[in-house]
């Protein structure tokens, strides 16, 4: 089984750096670079990666969507695929109700049927553009009826911009099987178990009741994975993805693997110790056992087998870390090629 390779870039990579970056994906053989909406806008990240690169994909991997209206995202995807010759992928991201609300300063609503609407608002807006008809779309969330003539953008030669939903839940999982063109997994629920028993299903469900089929749909995992060329380096990994795994499960929309395993307990304990500002305590409420499910352990030489083995027969798509440190890339640009083969 072969994969497409995702190279993610570093979250909190400097905008000024994302040039320099993305050509090195493409040299490793990315077949997408990806780029967070986190530390710079993602549209100007995207931008600067496709004026950087000449073959590769680049995507948004979650996009902060329901901060920004659909007019506004459109705009910016129709620009970055006339760009990009074609190249650009759009990925639209929920985020949980506290991240939502808190720090972006907007309303909560159910994100599934407000996602639905986000795309089929996208896609009225983009096809009005290509196609010259009026623009109309009258959903429960979102109204879009203006768009003078003398400001709408030109048709493009790529106007079908690829979507892929970051999604968790099964709601989600449904919506991106009716409307996108993939899924990109959550760090937090990316175990074989839960693919197979939840995300793989409840897409084909979607798909089912758009009356569409999954053959082309491009199902994207997102594994943590601990490596290295020595037992050390693997051994520190491991504890670096036992502190980041402790405070993103602190955090119940993140709990379904935890609730599939039994393991829901543990997600009250670490949102306990969360609201008591123990966030030291918290590490050591994750166990070998669930680290073994939620984390990929191999040195370098062997990690592109360990992944194919437990990823293999689920997804089309891998997501690979690419770190600001470059001192690695011989040994990652081999993993890269032993995933795509």
């Amino acid at each position: 089984m072969s994969f497409r390779v995702w190279g993610s870039l570093d979250m909190r990579l400097p905008l000024a750096e994302v040039s320099a970056q993305a050509r090195r994906a493409e040299t490793l053989g990315c077949d997408v670079v990806m780029l967070a909406d986190v530390a710079f806008d993602a549209f100007l990240g995207a931008q600067a990666a496709i004026l950087a690169t000449k073959q590769v994909q680049v995507a948004t991997s979650g996009l902060v969507c329901f901060a920004r209206s659909p007019m506004v995202t459109a705009v910016a995807s129709w620009n970055l695929a006339a760009l990009s010759g074609g190249r650009f992928r759009l990925g639209l991201s929920a985020l949980v109700p506290p991240m939502l609300v808190g720090k972006y300063s907007v309303s909560w609503h159910p994100p599934a049927p407000r996602m639905r609407e986000y795309i089929g608002a996208l896609k009225a807006i983009h096809d009005s553009w290509q196609t010259d008809v009026p623009l109309r779309y009258e959903g429960q969330y979102y109204r879009l009826n203006r768009q003078n003539w003398w400001t709408r953008p030109a048709p493009i030669e790529h106007p079908d911009i690829p979507i892929h939903l970051g999604a968790i839940g099964p709601h989600m999982c449904v919506v991106a099987g009716e409307c996108a063109r993939g899924l990109l997994t959550h760090p937090t629920n990316v175990g074989p178990r839960y693919v197979r028993e939840v995300v793989i299903p409840q897409v084909a469900k979607g798909a089912q009741r758009a009356g569409r089929s999954t053959e082309d749909f491009e199902l994207v995992v997102t594994p943590q994975y601990a490596t290295g060329t020595t037992a050390s380096e693997i051994a520190a990994q491991r504890e670096r993805c036992r502190g980041l795994l402790a405070t993103l499960l602190s955090t119940p929309q993140y709990w379904p693997t935890l609730e599939l395993y039994g393991w829901r307990a543990t997600g009250e304990r670490l949102l306990g110790l969360w609201r008591e500002g123990r966030q030291d305590l918290m590490p050591a409420e994750l166990t070998e056992e669930m680290l073994d499910v939620l984390v990929v352990t191999a040195p370098y030489d062997r990690l592109a087998q360990a992944l194919k083995d437990r990823f293999g027969n689920i997804a089309r798509g891998m997501c690979i870390r690419l770190p600001p440190d470059s001192a690695n890339d011989a040994t990652l640009g081999r993993v890269i090629r032993e995933l795509q083969e």
